[in-house]
């Protein structure tokens, strides 16, 4: 019989040498019923040694991700989404703030496809007028320059935006939303002629619909008649008589009034080009104006176009 104690190895080597044991084995000639108390460990020390982790094994191990920070090469291969570019390290890393600084700087796991290109998830199209940005400072064409505006929103790069912000047509773009800010439900207008149009085609089973849409400057009634008056009526006027000039034309939606020196025709300008936009194709005429009497000899004179919005 071979029986191994605890005492006698502790005796033999020093306590730092000696390896941690995981577990105890007991080889003896005798049955489990002649084994004694020193000859196998007791269920409170198997408990003990148990209790360490488990040492993961090679399937484990193969389907963790790789540890952080990944390693990039200096030339980087490219997949976005099926499209393949190939650019240097440095040139996704030139703006610190942006998500392609953030995504190669090794603090990410980015995926890779069968070819070890690294993939991202992404339209690819314009991501080779980022690149140029990125490489020389290059701006797209003028006809590319609201498509490659997005994908810089998407990837944060400041710096392009800037540029982009600052040439046509953006630039005129934010002279354009200038003024439409001055009508804070603009947007909410434009909807309401959308639903409408839409409702009565559905209704009528027609290929398009027809609306009435006023679009006024000022607030009060012009005319080359009424000027003089209407000048000494602005500052005289008490708040009943005001309320007299307070109306709402009989149309389906109504734009203004608005301090600017932009006119009506620049606002139906807007109106159509965005309906234009998404895809609505909209045709407008002057039919008249309202004719609605407000006190003594003034009327509305408010201008009134009709809107002819074709679905197909």
């Amino acid at each position: 019989m071979f029986q191994w104690h605890r005492s006698s190895a502790t005796a033999s080597y020093p306590a730092e040498l000696l390896p941690r044991a995981r577990g105890m084995v007991v080889v003896t000639g005798q049955s489990k019923a002649s084994a004694t108390p020193d000859d196998a460990m007791s269920s409170s020390d198997a408990e003990d040694d148990f209790q360490e982790p488990a040492t993961p094994t090679a399937t484990q191990a193969g389907q963790a991700l790789p540890l952080l920070p990944q390693q990039f090469p200096e030339v980087v291969p490219l997949n976005v989404g099926g499209m393949f570019f190939t650019t240097r390290l440095s040139t996704l890393r030139r703006y610190e703030d942006t998500m392609l600084a953030a995504m190669f700087s090794g603090r990410h796991y980015i995926p890779t496809d069968a070819e070890g290109r690294y993939f991202i998830d992404r339209d690819g199209t314009y991501f080779g007028d980022i690149l140029n940005f990125l490489r020389s400072g290059e701006l797209p064409p003028r006809e590319r320059v609201r498509s490659v505006y997005k994908e810089a929103q998407y990837y944060s790069i400041g710096p392009l935006l800037d540029n982009l912000e600052d040439i046509q047509p953006l630039k005129g773009e934010k002279v354009r939303q200038a003024f439409l800010g001055l009508m804070p439900y603009y947007k909410d207008h434009l909807e309401r002629i959308i639903e409408i149009a839409k409702l009565r085609a559905m209704q009528r089973k027609a290929r398009f619909a027809k609306l009435k849409v006023c679009v006024f400057k000022e607030e009060m009634p012009i005319t080359p008649y009424e000027c003089p008056h209407f000048n000494s009526l602005r500052f005289e006027r008490s708040e009943s008589e005001a309320k007299l000039f307070e109306h709402h034309c009989e149309v389906d939606v109504s734009f203004g009034p608005w301090e600017a020196v932009a006119d009506v025709y620049d606002l139906l300008h807007c109106i159509v080009s965005d309906l234009s936009a998404r895809g609505i194709t909209v045709e407008h005429q002057c039919i008249g104006v309202c004719d609605k009497h407000l006190i003594n000899h003034y009327y509305c004179k408010r201008p009134i176009y009709e809107f002819k919005i074709t679905w197909w």
